[in-house]
């Protein structure tokens, strides 16, 4: 994972230079320690909540301090840091509101993340592994060990996803458009993430 870096007129970014400006601006923080502080972050705001210390409300947030708090006592990093983190992450996957920060997806804990009523792509894709596809074709896709099923907007994102199940994932065409004329929801979350409760068979197909 790159430095963290930051741009007195452009904010955090982790690239050699600024991407508006071409500054080099002020060193925030090393990869190594991004890479770390980040997992870190992910797993508390995501999963247990409760062994970092926080108290998340029903949709998921809690306070900015106190996290900032908890990654300073873990990793000895300051607020900048930690603010550097959640703006650059690549996947989007920390929403800030003022005083207070959530992971955007991902929960195997409950929480009611709104609808934010962002345009959802006609289709949508989805990486697993060969071996559940025969179950996939009968029963659909569904949240498994998490919350909501994670779909993917780009056949690249969803080939990175099933990836990690599989050297050769399957990859999954969703008929969003169709899911959604059905009053089935999809929320974007993140950058590039869309989730649901379910998707049938009947909106899956294969990528050849």
């Amino acid at each position: 994972m790159s430095d963290i870096t930051a741009c007195d007129a452009h904010g955090y970014f982790d690239a050699e230079t600024c991407p508006a400006c071409g500054a080099t601006g002020t060193h925030v923080l090393d990869g190594s320690t991004r890479q770390r502080v980040s997992k870190f972050l992910s797993g508390a705001l995501r999963h247990f909540p409760d062994d970092a210390g926080l108290d998340l409300d029903d949709a998921g947030w809690t306070s900015l301090n106190t996290i900032v708090d908890r990654a300073s006592e873990k990793y000895g990093i300051d607020r900048e840091a930690v603010i550097g983190i959640i703006q650059t992450d690549p996947k989007g996957r920390f929403e800030v509101d003022d005083d207070r920060v959530r992971a955007a997806y991902g929960h195997s804990i409950t929480v009611d993340l709104d609808a934010g009523g962002t345009p959802v792509p006609d289709t949508l894709y989805h990486g697993t592994s060969p071996d559940a596809l025969a179950s996939i074709r009968e029963s659909g896709l569904k949240p498994m060990n998490r919350q909501y099923v994670h779909l993917s907007d780009s056949v690249g994102d969803a080939h990175d996803v099933g990836s990690r199940h599989a050297a050769d994932p399957v990859i999954l065409r969703i008929d969003a458009a169709a899911m959604q004329a059905d009053a089935h929801t999809i929320t974007k979350r993140g950058r590039a993430v869309y989730t649901t409760a379910h998707v049938p068979p009947a909106y899956l197909s294969q990528i050849e």
